[in-house]
């Protein structure tokens, strides 16, 4: 690629760096780790579902033919609840209390709900129910693998696991399930400038913010960091960085600064000398950026400046991510301004924004790569494109979600 390039032209080369990240390898995980994940292949239920007949509402088993010149009163000589155990059967002409989910005894064949009966009062040998509506065979009654038989597909390849899948699983007794691993990625941050947040800061210093934003980004994508490092403006030492990186498995590797054109540029310094791509893309926030292969890793370099960084990372790694992990894409919607607003020929401008509550879309701050609060206020980028100096209140613009 050229020195300065468009958006697409870096997307698209950033796009083919990641491609081979989609083939992904399996694992087997608990299912308290498996929300969000996919699954690797069908999976079967070892069990019927339900595994045994049980009742559908609280009343009283029955046999069909008893009932069927209701209202009549019948004898009841037991009572089963939703517990361990086999129920004694039904004798004709009696009935049992049962409670919903209970083992229906054998000899019943219908289960009357409870609103449909009353109390028939005590006899000489035991108390009673009156049943006042008739069931037929098979009323309220839910038979052994209704739901799913034992060895048919509980879940099928390919979903992201979601609450409900969890419980069909759990439903079925399974206790882990085999599932696609996450990208492995690493993120470092270099600059001689940057603390850890919360440290004393000392003359020249400031907190690594993007450190913390990347590593959450990469985590809301589906995929998984699993190294994170700072390192100072210093070509050995973001060398070791990346070799411990690769070392550990790490597939992708994410970088903050040392991309620009000034002296201690150390992902600049080391990586371009191995052909990799740093140059500048048509846009604001953002424009130094870097691509490259090290050791068959890929390593996409993003501007030290938070908002430039974070942007970055929305824009031309997250989309690949998000869909490897199955995960939506970032909501385009397009709004009318609420004010007027100018902006740079030959740059496409993404500028931090929200909608009002009028549905309009506001800019939240300048255009200022450092303005990090003012992207926290923001729930959008709005996009102003390269051919575009100025917009009035009311034009449509097209707005991304954050």
């Amino acid at each position: 690629m050229s020195a300065r390039v468009s958006v697409e032209e870096h997307a698209a080369f950033v796009r083919s760096l990641l491609s081979g990240l989609g083939a992904r390898p399996t694992e087997r995980v608990a299912l308290a780790d498996a929300l969000g994940r996919i699954t690797a292949s069908p999976v079967e239920s070892p069990i019927a579902l339900p595994p045994f007949r049980n009742s559908q509402m609280d009343g009283f088993a029955v046999r069909a033919a008893d009932v069927a010149t209701a209202p009549v009163s019948l004898r009841i000589t037991g009572e089963v609840a939703a517990a361990p155990g086999l129920p004694a059967p039904l004798e004709p002409g009696t009935a049992v209390r049962i409670m919903t989910g209970a083992q229906v005894p054998e000899g019943a064949d219908a289960v009357v709900p409870v609103e449909d009966t009353e109390d028939g009062g005590e006899t000489e040998r035991a108390a009673t129910v009156r049943i006042l509506r008739g069931r037929a065979a098979g009323e309220y009654v839910r038979e052994a693998g209704s739901d799913l038989a034992a060895g048919d597909d509980v879940l099928p390849p390919g979903i992201v696991l979601g609450s409900r899948h969890l419980a069909a699983a759990a439903a079925s007794g399974l206790t882990g399930l085999l599932v696609r691993e996450r990208v492995r990625v690493a993120v470092i941050s270099t600059g001689s400038e940057l603390v850890s947040p919360g440290d004393a800061l000392g003359p020249g210093e400031i907190p690594d913010a993007n450190g913390t934003a990347l590593a959450a980004a990469v985590r809301a994508t589906g995929a998984l960091v699993v190294h994170e490092a700072r390192v100072r403006d210093d070509v050995d030492g973001l060398r070791a960085e990346l070799d411990a990186a690769r070392d550990a498995g790490v597939e992708l590797v994410v970088t903050s600064g040392g991309v620009s054109q000034g002296a201690y540029e150390v992902v600049r310094e080391l990586l371009e000398p191995l052909g990799a791509w740093v140059g500048s893309v048509a846009m604001q926030p953002g424009g130094p950026q870097a691509a490259a292969a090290y050791r068959g890793m890929p390593v996409i370099g993003f501007p030290g400046n938070p908002v430039s960084a974070q942007l970055s990372f929305e824009l031309f790694v997250a989309p690949a991510l998000r869909a490897i992990a199955r995960r939506p894409a970032a909501s385009v919607e397009r709004l009318v301004l609420a004010e007027p607003l100018v902006s740079i020929a030959g740059r496409r401008q993404y500028l931090r924004g929200r909608r009002d509550d009028e549905g309009r879309a506001v800019v939240v701050g300048g255009p200022g790569s450092h303005l990090v609060a003012a992207l926290a206020a923001s729930d959008r980028l709005i996009v102003v494109p390269e051919d575009v100096t100025e917009l009035a209140a009311g034009d449509a613009v097209e707005t991304i979600a954050l």
